[in-house]
C-alpha cells in the first residue's frame, strides 16, 4: 500500500521561484512576440495600452488567481481539480485538457519552423524573395488541395527533433525536467530578445517605427472592438483558463504566496509584450525607411511577420544574420517553454485518471500528440490546416471553456468565496469583493461577447477563404469532438485509490481527503 501511494505522490516544485519561472515560460510564448505588437498597432497604438492594462487588472490577473486557487487547493490536474470541486464539473477539466492536446500538436511545428530559420538566418537562405522561399521552397504549400499527406522532409525531420526534446523534458519530471528547463531557457530568452531589441533600436528608422507603435489614437478608445481586442490579447497571452496555470499551481508546496506569484507572472508577461512591441516596430521602422514607404505598408502580424517580414529585414540590415539568429532563437525558446506547459496538462490528467507512472504517461500521451502532429502538419497542406485549427482552438476552444468554467464556478456552484478564502489563507496580497466582481461579472460578459461574435462571424463569413471541407473538419469538427470526448471522459471511473473528495488543510504539508480519513478510520 505504501509503495502504491509513493508511486502516485504528486510532484512539487523545489521553490516558488522555480514555479514563477515556469509560469512565465508558459505565458511568454509566440503570441507575445508576433501577435501583441500587431494587435496594439491596429487598435490605437499607444492608446491601446490603456484598455490593455485595464484588461490585465480586471480579467487577466483575476483569472490567474482563479487558476492558482483551483490547482493549489484541490491538488490535481484540471479534470481532478474540477471533480473535487464538484462531481458534475469534471468535463470542464477534460475540455481544457483536450484543447491543450489540440494546441500542442500544431504548436510544435511552428517551433520547428523557427529552429530551421535560425540556421537559415546565418546564410540568408531565403535570398531576395522571403515570401516565395517560405511558402514554395520551405513549406512547398499546395494552394489547390484542401488536405493531403504529401510530406515535406525539410519540415518533418526538425519537427521530430522538437518532439524528442519536449518528451525528454517531460520524462524528467516537474522539477528536474520542466523546472530546470525553464531556469535555463527563460533567462536565455530574455538575454537573446534583449540583445535583439538593443540592436533594433540602433537601426536607422527605428524612431519612425516607435512613433507608429506608440503614437496614441485616442478615438480608438471609444471603439468597443478595441477593448475586446485588449481582453482577447490578455486571455491568450497569459495562458489562463485552459488548464496550464491550474496544473502548474497544483505542484506548489502547501505554504505558497499565490497572489504575489500571480502579480509577478502577470506583469512580467505584459512587460515582455511591450518589449516585443519596441523591438518589432523598431525593425519595421528600419524596413519602411529602407524601402521608402510608410510603416503601415510593412506592418504584419503572426506567421507573416515572423517568416516573411523579418527575413526581409534581416536581408536589408547591417549584421543581418546575427539579428536573424537572435529573433528566431527567441521564437524557439519562447515556443519551447510554452509547449512544455501545454503538454504537461495532458500528461498530468492522464496520470491522475489512470494511475500510470510518469514515463509511461509521457510516452503514451506525448507520443500520441507527436504522431498526430507529424502526420498533419509537415505536409504541403499543413499551413492551411494549422491556420484553421489555430483559429478555432483559440477563438472557440479557449474562449468557450473559459466562459463555461467561470459560469460554473461563479454562478452555478457559487464557489468564488471559497476560492477567495483559500487565496487569502496563504497569500500576502488579499482579494475580496472587487476580485469576485471582476471574475464573476466582467470576465463572463467579455468572454460571452467574444464567443458569440466569433460564432456569428464564422457562420456568416466562413474562414479566410479556405475550403469549406477543411474549415468544417479541422475547425468546427475538431471543437465538437473535443467537447463530446470531454463529456465521455468524465464518465470513465477514476483509478483505485484516487481521492475525489478533498479537503484542504493549510497546516499540513501533504494532501488530506475525506476518503483518506475514512480509510484511516476503518484500518484502525
Amino acid at each position: 500500500m505504501a509503495q502504491h501511494e509513493a508511486a502516485h505522490k504528486r510532484e512539487v516544485w523545489s521553490g516558488r521561484s522555480v514555479f514563477i519561472m515556469a509560469a512565465i515560460g508558459s505565458a511568454v510564448g509566440l503570441g507575445n512576440i508576433w501577435r501583441f505588437p500587431y494587435i496594439a498597432y491596429e487598435n490605437g497604438g499607444g492608446a491601446f495600452l490603456i484598455p490593455y492594462l485595464v484588461a490585465l487588472l480586471t480579467a487577466g490577473i483575476p483569472l490567474l488567481f482563479v487558476d492558482y486557487a483551483m490547482g493549489h487547493k484541490f491538488r490535481g490536474s484540471p479534470p481532478l481539480s474540477f471533480r473535487r470541486l464538484s462531481r458534475g464539473s469534471e468535463f470542464i477539466g477534460w475540455w481544457q485538457v483536450l484543447i491543450c492536446f489540440v494546441i500542442g500538436v500544431y504548436y510544435a511545428v511552428i517551433i520547428a519552423w523557427a529552429a530551421c530559420y535560425t540556421f537559415f538566418s546565418m546564410t540568408e537562405a531565403w535570398g531576395n524573395n522571403p515570401e516565395g522561399f517560405f511558402l514554395e521552397d520551405f513549406l512547398r504549400v499546395d494552394g489547390e488541395s484542401s488536405f493531403g499527406l504529401s510530406f515535406v522532409p525539410g519540415v518533418a525531420w526538425p519537427l521530430v527533433l522538437v518532439w524528442i526534446a519536449v518528451l525528454a523534458v517531460l520524462v524528467l519530471g516537474v522539477q528536474r525536467g520542466i523546472g530546470n528547463a525553464n531556469r535555463i531557457f527563460v533567462p536565455l530568452l530574455v538575454v537573446l530578445f534583449g540583445a535583439l531589441v538593443v540592436q533594433a533600436l540602433l537601426l536607422d528608422g527605428a524612431s519612425v517605427g516607435l512613433d507608429a507603435f506608440f503614437t496614441p489614437n485616442w478615438e480608438a478608445l471609444t471603439d468597443s472592438g478595441v477593448w475586446i481586442a485588449a481582453y482577447a490579447q490578455i486571455f491568450f497571452s497569459l495562458s489562463v483558463a485552459f488548464g496550464i496555470m491550474l496544473t502548474y499551481s497544483s505542484y506548489l508546496k502547501r505554504k505558497t504566496n499565490l497572489t504575489g506569484s500571480g502579480l509577478v507572472v502577470g506583469f512580467s508577461n505584459s512587460s515582455f509584450e511591450v518589449l516585443a512591441g519596441i523591438g518589432v516596430f523598431s525593425a519595421l521602422g528600419f524596413m519602411a525607411q529602407a524601402q521608402g514607404v510608410a510603416v503601415d505598408e510593412v506592418v504584419a502580424g503572426g506567421i507573416g511577420l515572423a517568416f516573411i517580414a523579418f527575413p526581409t529585414i534581416v536581408s536589408q540590415m547591417p549584421g543581418g544574420p546575427i539579428f536573424g539568429v537572435l529573433f528566431f532563437g527567441s521564437l524557439v525558446f519562447a515556443g519551447f517553454t510554452s509547449l512544455i506547459s501545454i503538454l504537461q496538462v495532458t500528461v498530468s490528467a492522464f496520470q491522475d485518471k489512470t494511475g500510470l507512472g510518469k514515463v509511461p504517461a509521457v510516452l503514451t500521451i506525448g507520443g500520441a500528440a507527436a504522431i498526430v502532429s507529424i502526420l498533419l502538419f509537415p505536409t504541403t497542406t499543413g499551413l492551411n490546416t494549422l491556420d484553421v485549427v489555430d483559429r478555432f482552438a483559440n477563438q472557440f476552444g479557449i474562449v468557450g471553456v473559459a466562459f463555461a468554467a467561470i459560469i460554473v464556478i461563479a454562478w452555478v456552484l457559487r464557489r468564488l468565496p471559497e476560492l477567495r478564502d483559500h487565496l487569502n489563507s496563504v497569500s500576502s496580497f488579499k482579494v475580496g469583493l472587487v476580485w469576485q466582481i471582476f471574475v464573476g461579472v466582467i470576465t463572463p460578459v467579455v468572454l460571452g461577447y467574444m464567443l458569440f461574435s466569433e460564432i456569428r462571424d464564422r457562420i456568416d463569413e466562413g474562414y479566410g477563404g479556405l475550403p469549406d471541407d477543411l474549415v468544417m473538419t479541422f475547425g468546427w469538427g475538431v471543437q465538437i469532438v473535443v467537447i463530446v470526448v470531454a463529456i465521455a471522459m468524465s464518465f470513465i471511473p477514476w483509478r483505485r485509490g484516487i481521492e475525489t473528495e478533498f479537503e484542504f488543510d493549510e497546516n499540513r504539508s501533504d494532501s488530506t481527503s475525506t476518503l483518506a480519513k475514512t480509510q484511516q478510520g476503518e484500518n484502525s
